[in-house]
């Protein structure tokens, strides 16, 4: 078997072993499962050019490696491609790598890619605007900001740049009044964050049992300031975040938020962070690519 692996140059994981020694190390981790790979290194805003042109470029199976940034920033070729491709989450926090049952050292990430088996994944989309797993405001979109300040103080630990990123979302987020329509449902909600999820995530780990379930949940936290956001995130670590009375879910296939004060406001999609003005209006694109995935393995 041959594998065309695009790989994001400036992603974590490549940065912290040094371009070369990551690229000879994939290739061995490819060769001691019996397959050959050809390894491109490009820079983020080439990884979709370059994606394209392995898609078009014999019968190597493509690859794409990097965070929940980089695939989300690749998702328009993934929906053309017309054959699966296979993910190699390289980032820091890797819901999707999760989610697919890729994760740990990256030799386990790419025996279990070689091992894998194609399915479809439903894609979510605001206003012509793609995201594979999560869309957030208030909390989540401060993280997400946080995190990139932090990965520039941090280069050297992806973990240390994490922590600091959360604890700084944790004591400065500020609520926000929002209006959301889903499932038939009518709400009007001060919430210190509102996080939009294609198909329902659980635990700990945050793996979802279907990834074409045809549904959003939205996960509206309660403003209750830095004590409710500290006991949410405790609870997202240990796992029981859907027991959280801090925490309401509501569930349908089409979303939409306003916020009250009709100002742009920040909204993170898979981590990567936009400002918009509302009303944003979710709605699925049911099964609109298909990935290689190791489904049957569980962190």
């Amino acid at each position: 078997m041959r594998y065309t692996v695009v790989v994001n140059a400036r992603a974590g994981t490549v940065l912290e072993a040094g371009a070369a020694a990551f690229a000879e190390r994939l290739k061995a981790a490819f060769a001691a499962r019996g397959a050959q790979a050809e390894v491109r290194l490009v820079p983020p805003r080439d990884v979709a050019g370059a994606l394209a042109l392995a898609l078009a470029g014999g019968d190597a199976v493509p690859v794409v490696a990097g965070g929940d940034g980089t695939i989300n920033g690749v998702l328009p070729v993934l929906i053309r491609a017309g054959r699966p491709v296979g993910i190699l989450p390289l980032g820091t926090v890797n819901v999707l790598g999760r989610d697919l049952g890729l994760y740990g050292p990256l030799e386990r990430q790419v025996a279990a890619l070689c091992d894998g088996e194609p399915v479809a994944m439903d894609v979510g989309r605001v206003d012509g605007r793609l995201f594979h797993s999560l869309s957030g405001l208030g909390f989540f979109s401060l993280m997400a900001r946080e995190r990139e300040s932090a990965r520039r103080r941090i280069p050297f630990s992806r973990t240390a740049a994490f922590a600091l990123a959360a604890a700084r979302s944790i004591l400065f987020t500020r609520p926000i009044a929002v209006e959301i329509r889903i499932g038939g449902e009518n709400l009007v909600v001060e919430a210190d964050a509102v996080l939009i999820t294609v198909n329902r995530f659980d635990g700990a780990e945050w793996r979802r049992e279907a990834l074409d379930g045809g549904v959003f949940e939205v996960h509206v936290l309660n403003a209750g300031g830095l004590y409710s956001r500290s006991k949410a995130a405790l609870s997202v670590i240990s796992g029981g975040w859907r027991a959280s009375r801090n925490l309401a879910s509501f569930r349908g296939d089409a979303v939409l938020l306003q916020r009250r004060d009709k100002r742009r406001g920040h909204v993170t999609f898979d981590g990567e962070v936009e400002r918009k003005a509302g009303p944003l209006s979710y709605n699925l694109l049911p099964r609109a690519f298909r990935v290689i995935a190791a489904r049957a393995t569980k962190p």
